[in-house]
């Protein structure tokens, strides 16, 4: 395997779930992200809205199944991932996730949250609200990631996955836009029962995907 492995695949494994490279500013974020969960619970608790939360955990359970089929496709490709993440980190999750994405995504569902208006009928720009919003999150987090790509801190091996007009529209669709809709959708579920059920299923996939990929000898 390691033969056909590309460059970005190499210095991706460097330092995989290596507990030695974790760097002191992981602290402190981890202390921020905490606070903000602690003061969406209470704000939660308060007005009995668990919305905010349920927007949270499927933001960053749609994120974990697209690192869990990312690292699939590093194992039996014997290649790469679609996606690798092999500059500086204070620790590597998985070839293509890091402490600092994940930090980043246990956030954005937050944001995502709190940008939707307060009636989910009002239109902009002629679309509902919370779809423009989707859509605006989706493209930006393409934009992020382009530049990102451009500064070779995220690498793109397959060319379906790239910053051509095709692969761009893959990346908006597959990576990022399909999160906000799902988000949308548990939103628009009548009971909490609901929400919990569709939220679950959305862990429980790469859940069963990563115990499965352990049990195997799956590396990535």
């Amino acid at each position: 395997m390691a033969a056909a492995l590309t460059e970005a695949s190499r210095r991706a494994l460097e330092g995989l779930r290596d507990f030695s490279t974790i760097e002191w500013y992981v602290v402190p974020i981890l202390a921020i992200v905490a606070y903000v969960y602690a003061r969406e619970v209470k704000s939660c608790r308060s007005s009995g809205n668990w919305d905010p939360l349920f927007t949270a955990l499927v933001v960053f359970g749609c994120d974990f199944f697209n690192e869990t089929w990312n690292g699939w496709v590093f194992h039996l490709s014997k290649r790469s991932a679609v996606w690798t993440t092999p500059g500086d980190t204070a620790f590597r999750v998985m070839v293509g996730w890091n402490i600092e994405i994940i930090f980043t995504f246990l956030l954005l569902g937050l944001v995502y949250y709190h940008s939707l208006l307060p009636d989910k009928e009002r239109k902009i720009l002629g679309m509902p609200n919370r779809w423009f919003m989707a859509v605006f999150f989706a493209c930006f987090c393409v934009l992020v990631e382009v530049l990102l790509n451009l500064g070779d801190h995220l690498v793109w091996e397959y060319p379906w996955w790239n910053r051509s007009f095709a692969g761009i529209w893959l990346i908006f669709l597959l990576g990022y836009f399909y999160w906000f809709a799902a988000a949308n959708l548990v939103l628009g579920l009548k009971s909490v029962a609901s929400k919990i059920k569709v939220t679950a299923a959305i862990y429980a996939v790469p859940l069963a995907m990563n115990i499965l990929a352990l049990v195997l000898g799956f590396r990535y």
